[in-house]
């Protein structure tokens, strides 16, 4: 019997990986998976009209393709009349961790990066409302907003730096990084017990209180003390 050596074709062409570039460099980032944190700041989940869960963390994902990089237009999406911004630190990992401890965890961070979990809120309310999953309203087309990376090292240590974000000159959300109610490394060890977590994997660390709607023509500016301000603006409804 002849066994065929070829490469198989593709039926269609492979879609492209989503590239973060990386401050100060020609690298770029190529991004595996994202997961996302909920009520990860008090006074959000408070506005959400929840208490934060203490005994664990909670996440949703996003698939990779709704990577969106920063400074450009973003079609206000489909199927929503309450499109929410969600201003976010992006962690992203650039080593294996599996079951790794606290202690270990921050180890395994490439670098950091200033992102925005963009949200359709009324189609999320809804499936949270019917006890359904989130799906559409959280992993969709162009959400997960994400300005370049810095490495970890020249970020240096989360604490005290301010996050905060303008909508069209407006201050609307503003805490510090050390109001996170679960630390960077204390998600990082607990999702590594559910996930092989690896190189390409970001995190977005939640959202701070004052989240709301956007329309079409609003300017976003997302700032965090240290990283690049991520920014765009939203177009007209595709």
């Amino acid at each position: 019997m002849n066994v065929s050596t070829a490469t198989p074709a593709l039926v269609f062409p492979a879609p492209a990986q989503p590239l973060v570039p990386i401050l100060g460099e020609t690298s770029l980032y190529p991004v595996h998976r994202i997961f996302c944190v909920g009520r990860n700041y008090a006074d959000h989940a408070k506005e959400m009209g929840h208490e934060v869960d203490r005994e664990a963390p909670f996440y949703f994902t996003k698939p990779a393709t709704a990577t969106v990089l920063s400074d450009t237009t973003i079609p206000y999406p489909p199927g929503t009349a309450n499109y929410h911004y969600e201003m976010e630190l992006v962690v992203a990992l650039g080593a294996p961790a599996f079951r790794i401890t606290r202690e270990r965890a921050l180890d395994v961070v490439f670098g950091y990066a200033a992102g925005l979990d963009m949200t359709r809120r009324d189609l999320q309310l809804d499936a949270r409302a019917k006890g359904r999953p989130w799906d559409l309203g959280k992993a969709f087309e162009q959400s997960a907003v994400i300005a370049p990376l810095t490495r970890k090292e020249s970020f240096g240590a989360i604490g005290p730096q301010r996050i905060a974000l303008d909508v069209s000159g407006a201050v609307r959300q503003e805490a510090h990084l050390s109001d996170l109610v679960w630390s960077v490394p204390e998600l990082i060890s607990h999702l590594s017990g559910y996930y092989h977590l690896g190189p390409g994997d970001l995190i977005y660390t939640g959202t701070p209180a004052g989240v709301g709607a956007v329309e079409a023509g609003a300017v976003l500016t997302g700032t965090i003390d240290g990283l690049t301000p991520v920014h765009f603006t939203i177009g007209p409804a595709q």
